[in-house]
């Protein structure tokens, strides 16, 4: 472990499964990762909850390419002087779809890396506090729902609730997020 409970890969170590010395599953065991680091679908029980190591201190270059990047002129994230005079921040404000998407991709790393067929939505977005330059998120996700897809035996949804945490323990942004996701492939048996 490094990183303060890290491992080595960077991904969030599996307590109570058996593992090698980068914080995966031994091949074989049922909690086997994807070659590139996602849980299949089997591995989302309901109330498990990531805590994920990974954390990022927010710039305003990000609000300004994020910004420029979606053609999304608003004054708020982009322009100091009028935040400065106009706004009751007296600062800008992080972009919120930045922070959606950097809450969102915290947590591939330790969850859904190579598994994931795609998203099917996201709902009850919310940002309750704001965020600025110089902050620093942390993400927690939750498994608040798994069920086996209907239309293909080889996927299951898993239903996410995403939290981001500023460096003070604020909470700044929070959603829930259905995704698409891959089952564990059928184990080949040597002949």
């Amino acid at each position: 472990m490094v990183n303060g409970g890290l491992s080595a890969s960077g991904r969030c170590p599996d307590p109570g499964q058996a593992g090698d010395n980068k914080g995966n599953a031994m091949p074989g065991s049922a909690s086997a990762r994807h070659p590139r680091g996602g849980l299949y679908f089997e591995d989302f029980k309901v109330g498990r909850v990531f805590k994920h190591g990974l954390t990022r201190t927010v710039t305003q270059m990000d609000n300004m390419l994020f910004s420029n990047m979606t053609l999304n002129p608003q004054p708020l994230h982009i322009d100091a002087h009028f935040c400065e005079t106009e706004t009751q921040w007296g600062r800008p404000l992080m972009n919120s779809l930045f922070t959606l998407g950097l809450m969102i991709g915290i947590s591939v790393n330790d969850t859904t890396v190579g598994t994931t067929i795609g998203n099917l939505g996201m709902t009850d977005v919310k940002f309750p506090a704001p965020l600025f330059e110089g902050d620093t998120i942390r993400v927690e996700t939750e498994i608040i729902g798994a069920r086996e897809s209907k239309s293909r035996t080889d996927a299951g949804i898993v239903d996410f609730y995403h939290r981001a945490y500023k460096q003070d323990g604020v909470l700044v942004a929070e959603c829930k997020r259905q995704g698409f996701m891959l089952k564990r492939p059928p184990q080949t048996v040597a002949v």
